[in-house]
């Protein structure tokens, strides 16, 4: 493995910034119509850990209710909501719940939904399956700092927000690459940046984020290292243009190590491959 360009205390520093979000779990709350809103409480929890999602489908929804919720999301029965419905969704509003509203039975999108962004409201036509995977994008990418904490959670979430984790620190990197002048100065940032994402897709995934997992996570970063020494090789060969092949490279090589995690935790990382071992030791 590559020498990372970051002193060890960073590194615990992630470890116990991604730890302490995890615990503080936010959780998912899903409200609204009675039927349609247990259907995608039914959908969203699949396989996950029901303490991480509130159902409240057919009940009055108070203040307390929406305190300390990660997401809230509310289902609308029709093509746009009523009186009672809009006060619902104004008093999420004035307690800063970033919420996702479902019209269940409606034909067409309603632009116009009060306290909700357009880009936030997903409809649901008559006769058709609660759209699960739009609304977990939605989920995903209002979430921010909570996405990772829920998708450990409900396994139904998981891929929306490791994408949404992968997209934002690529955006990150890309832009931090443009903006960092000085050779060479920009890779602890870079690093530090993939290793905040790369812990927390291990987390997305359910993996505990101790010691002991360190340097196995540390030498999937380490092969991200390689994209940053070919961006700061290129600008001597691209006078004037370095700048954007150094912000080009840091977002590509930051999206492909994203990937590359990905993939590796999904497969359940060095435990898989240990309990792969075990068994064919069994067998011999």
């Amino acid at each position: 493995m590559r020498k990372l360009p970051l002193h060890p205390a960073a590194v615990y520093g992630v470890v116990k910034e991604i730890k302490a979000a995890a615990e503080d779990l936010s959780p998912l709350v899903v409200a609204g119509a009675e039927e349609p809103a247990r259907e995608l409480v039914s959908a969203l929890a699949e396989g996950g850990d029901a303490s991480a999602l509130r159902d409240l489908s057919g009940r009055e929804v108070t203040k307390y209710d929406l305190q300390g919720a990660g997401v809230f999301v509310y289902v609308v029965a029709g093509e746009k909501p009523t009186a009672e419905d809009e006060a619902v969704l104004k008093l999420a509003d004035r307690n800063d719940a970033a919420v996702i509203c479902v019209l269940a039975g409606a034909t067409s999108q309603t632009l116009d939904i009060p306290f909700v962004p357009a880009t936030q409201v997903v409809v649901a036509p008559p006769g058709s399956p609660m759209p699960v995977a739009h609304v977990a994008d939605l989920i995903a990418s209002v979430s921010d700092e909570n996405g990772y904490g829920l998708a450990a959670r409900l396994p139904v979430l998981r891929e929306a927000v490791v994408d949404a984790i992968v997209r934002r620190f690529a955006r990150q990197n890309g832009i931090l690459g443009v903006a960092i002048f000085i050779p060479g100065a920009d890779f602890p940032v870079l690093t530090l940046n993939q290793l905040r994402m790369v812990f927390r897709i291990a987390a997305a995934h359910g993996e505990e984020i101790d010691r002991e997992r360190i340097p196995e996570i540390l030498a999937v970063v380490g092969t991200g290292l390689g994209f940053r020494t070919l961006a700061r090789e290129a600008l001597g060969f691209v006078p004037g243009l370095g700048w954007a092949v150094k912000g080009g490279v840091a977002y590509a090589g930051t999206k492909a190590l994203g990937k590359a995690a990905t993939a590796y935790f999904e497969h359940g990382g060095a435990h898989a491959l240990s309990r792969a071992a075990d068994a064919v030791r069994s067998r011999s």
